[in-house]
């Protein structure tokens, strides 16, 4: 006979139209059941059985899992609360369901109505899964414990099935299909925003670590893309859809004194399991060997899921590689370089340099710390913040001392290409450069975003745009990678699509300098009034040498001359407002009004200074008036641009 049900476990009406009927184990919402997964589903029944008071993580996670649990609960606590607000559409900013308590905990606040209900017995309990705590026999406590005595075996049964012999049940991915990761940015936990930079720097180490161990079957998204979603609230679903990705891992760090705890998950996207979590409570001094512990237990897990556990077998060992830092004192400084060189700003730079060279100072044998240098020096030179001369010879010094040091690191050989082409018009160094480096790490996004760049300006269109669709998909939240694929466009004359291209990366970031260049795109497509309107939406105010310059660009080739001259002479009067980049601003102007004279030789002297202004000339639409001209043929020649 079946046990009577006792009418203790009420259906709860909450908002205008949710029910949660305990019974069912359903979520619904104006009668249609709402999918939500179990821990989750869990998670918010223990939220509206306290309503209105303070749930800590502690309680939680024991209530959930138990004491003295050693999954990563952190994260699956914050997995939990972001498929409870997307499933009830409640603004974490503006909650009307669930309240987080900062650093401490959270809070259902809103209003809660018990319709009708029955407590289950126990035999109607389900078999498998956390649960809301239960009295039996005076024991209270989470419904697993409850039952383990009942499922224990099965359990034991089912773990060594999924993960053992039967993996028929995994569906396998064909062996020549590269998969694809995306780490999101672990979450800083110690409730010190200071401390972001190591949090930060854990997600670019774990990609680096990840993207090296085997790059021809694991693809890694880049830094820049991921890091779109920190502090963000966006569905695994979601994310996955737009970096293309197939898994993700989750992971937060918590660092006091000596210790550091670092937890991860790794998620499958298509359905959003769990398919591996571990938490690492360990010394500092002990952080990089954990970074490569972690990374192969991934790619192992990875491998096991996919009923493949040989996928693998040839991925490189993390720890091997002679640019690892020798001490942790010396990694944290260069975690510090690195967040500051992210920043992409004058001061950052500068600020990178410094935590880079203290690096330097406490091991000159880590090798990661001159790549870092050579790329800070590189960038700074490069984007005319200071002067070429000086600062590329420095970051020539920096990149073969670190290759010096490790010849198999992708970011020097990368830095040295960059240094030949810009500096040096050393096109088959670069080259060269370029290729080792892609070799070396399939997954470095910049490497093929340069690369693409480096092609274009050899008039290599079809393999600019194959290297930079790559870079894409490794970097898809990338403004720069996008933009630079509308560059190559718009060299490449399909001036449409690179309208197009630049119209997508300005309407995600309205003031992105760079994409700027759909003014020239609208200009060679005669569009001048289009033109002239993204000027005054996208560039500074009248009076900024930038603005005043491209003005008198669009205005000269409009035809309409009084407006072009008097941009002109605001340019004149301004110029000294940007020192490192005049040879860019008045060359803009001058091919604008169309002063031949002025301009070629305004490519001479850069010639003569190595500056980075001229690395375009082979396929230029704005040269192309000029292209006939002696002078500027020698210049070609002289630049060793193949014709």
């Amino acid at each position: 006979m079946a046990p009577e049900p006792v009418r203790t476990q009420p259906t709860i009406r909450f908002g205008d139209d949710f029910e949660f009927d305990p019974r069912a184990y359903q979520l619904r919402r104006s009668g249609r059941t709402l999918k939500l997964e179990r821990t989750p589903m869990e998670v918010l029944l223990f939220l509206i059985e306290q309503k209105d008071q303070l749930v800590t993580r502690e309680q939680i996670a024991e209530r959930i899992w138990g004491k003295n649990t050693f999954l990563d609960t952190d994260n699956s606590i914050n997995g939990a609360i972001r498929k409870i607000r997307q499933v009830l559409n409640d603004d974490p900013d503006h909650p009307r369901f669930v309240q987080t308590v900062t650093g401490r905990g959270y809070r259902f606040i809103a209003p809660v109505e018990e319709i009708s209900g029955y407590r289950r017995s126990v035999a109607e309990i389900p078999s498998i899964g956390a649960g809301p705590a239960i009295e039996v026999q005076g024991l209270r406590g989470p419904r697993w414990l409850v039952l383990v005595g009942i499922c224990a075996a099965l359990t034991i049964a089912a773990f060594a099935a999924y993960f053992g012999g039967s993996r028929s049940r995994v569906r396998p991915q064909p062996s020549g299909e590269r998969l694809m990761l995306a780490i999101l940015p672990f979450q800083n936990l110690t409730g010190d925003t200071s401390q972001d930079y190591f949090s930060d720097g854990m997600t670019e180490e774990m990609i680096s670590q990840l993207g090296n161990l085997d790059p021809q079957h694991l693809g890694v998204i880049a830094r820049t893309s991921v890091m779109h979603y920190k502090g963000g609230q966006a569905p695994l679903d979601q994310i996955g859809r737009e970096l293309g990705v197939q898994y993700v891992i989750e992971g937060s760090v918590r660092r006091d004194a000596g210790r550091v705890r670092i937890s991860a998950q790794l998620i499958q996207v298509k359905d959003q399991t769990h398919v591996w979590a571990r938490q690492y409570d360990r010394e500092v001094k002990d952080l990089l060997a954990l970074q490569a512990e972690i990374a192969r237990e991934i790619t192992d897990e990875i491998s096991l899921t996919l009923g493949d556990p040989h996928r693998f077998d040839s991925a490189r060992d993390p720890a091997s590689s002679s640019a690892a830092a020798t001490s942790y004192e010396t990694y944290d400084l260069y975690l510090k370089g690195r967040y500051c060189w992210n920043k992409r700003t004058m001061a950052g730079f500068q600020e990178a340099a410094r935590y880079f060279q203290q690096a330097i100072a406490k091991d000159p044998g880590y090798a990661q710390a001159y790549a870092g240098l050579a790329d800070t020096y590189g960038l700074m030179s490069t984007w005319g913040w200071v002067s070429q001369n000086e600062f590329m010879p420095r970051a020539r010094d920096a990149a073969l001392k670190a290759l010096e040091l490790d010849d198999a690191l992708a970011e020097a050989h990368a830095s040295l290409a960059l240094i030949a082409e810009n500096y040096d018009y050393d096109w088959q160094t670069a080259e060269e450069e370029f290729r080792r480096a892609i070799q070396l790490d399939p997954n470095y996004a910049t490497a093929h975003q340069w690369y693409a760049e480096y092609l274009s300006w050899q008039g290599r269109f079809d393999e600019a745009l194959v290297e930079s669709e790559q870079a894409r998909r490794l970097d898809p939240m990338s403004l720069i990678i996008a933009t630079d694929h509308g560059a190559i466009l718009y060299y490449a004359r399909q001036y449409d699509r690179a309208i197009a291209q630049f119209r997508a990366v300005l309407d995600m970031e309205p003031h992105f300098n760079r994409a700027t260049m759909i003014v020239s795109a609208y200009v060679e497509e005669g569009r001048f009034q289009e033109a002239m309107d993204e000027v005054e939406r996208s560039l500074p105010p009248d009076d900024s040498p930038w603005t005043c310059s491209v003005k008198a660009y669009v205005y000269g080739r409009w035809g309409r001359t009084a407006q072009a001259q008097q941009a002109m002479a605001k340019l004149e009067q301004t110029i000294q407002r940007v020192p490192g980049q005049q040879t860019s601003v008045l060359l803009t102007a001058y091919l604008g009004t169309n002063q031949k004279d002025q301009g070629i030789a305004l490519l001479q002297k850069a010639y003569a200074e190595h500056s980075h202004t001229v690395v375009d000339l082979k396929v230029g639409p704005a040269y192309d008036p000029w292209r006939s001209d002696p002078r500027f043929q020698d210049l070609l020649r002289r630049m060793n641009f193949r014709q």
